[in-house]
């Protein structure tokens, strides 16, 4: 123990010892007492309104978020539609366009999937731009490296179209990107 914690001690003692004779200094150390307890109450109310707070808006942010991406599910599924709807009218042959019969039917699915990019656009669902893009990990992912007369990196073939919702991926475009030719 220091020199210094013996003083204290000591000064502890005699301050006790005093109090019990004199009554004003044992009311000026209960009145401390109550001021520390005070201090306290106050300290820890503060500490609860600003806990209280933060949880108020971190609630707001998740709920702001939930609102905004809700959706986010759904239009993943309906991007399986949308690749379908592709995938079918590129087939299409002029040959076919030709057929009566079959431009009618055709012209039911170019409505229905040009309705479906109407959707997509007015909740936020955009395709992201591939070709000719430099590789983003964070937009797309590269499937295969292609010898190419393009800066290594660049991508030279989307095997399927990404897309974002808002500013939240829903899922990345396939893609080739370009390899120094050998």
């Amino acid at each position: 123990m220091t020199e210094d914690e013996k003083l204290h001690e000591e000064a502890e003692e005699v301050r006790k010892e005093t109090a019990e004779d004199s009554p004003e200094l044992a009311e000026h150390d209960r009145v401390a007492e109550l001021e520390r307890q005070i201090e306290d109450a106050k300290s820890k109310a503060l500490y609860a309104a600003a806990e209280t707070q933060n949880v108020r808006r971190r609630l707001e942010q998740e709920l702001q978020q939930a609102t905004s991406y809700a959706a986010a599910a759904f239009a993943r599924d309906m991007l399986a539609i949308k690749d379908h709807l592709d995938r079918a009218l590129a087939a299409v042959t002029e040959e076919l366009r030709a057929d009566k019969t079959a431009a009618q039917f055709l012209a039911g699915i170019e409505a229905t999937s040009r309705e479906l990019e109407s959707v997509f656009q007015r909740h936020g669902v955009t395709r992201i731009k591939s070709m000719g893009e430099e590789l983003d990990p964070h937009r797309h992912q590269a499937m295969m490296e292609i010898p190419s007369e393009e800066a290594p990196g660049t991508i030279v073939e989307e095997m399927q179209p990404g897309y974002m919702m808002k500013d939240r991926l829903l899922r990345p475009a396939l893609v080739a990107v370009a390899k120094a030719a050998d």
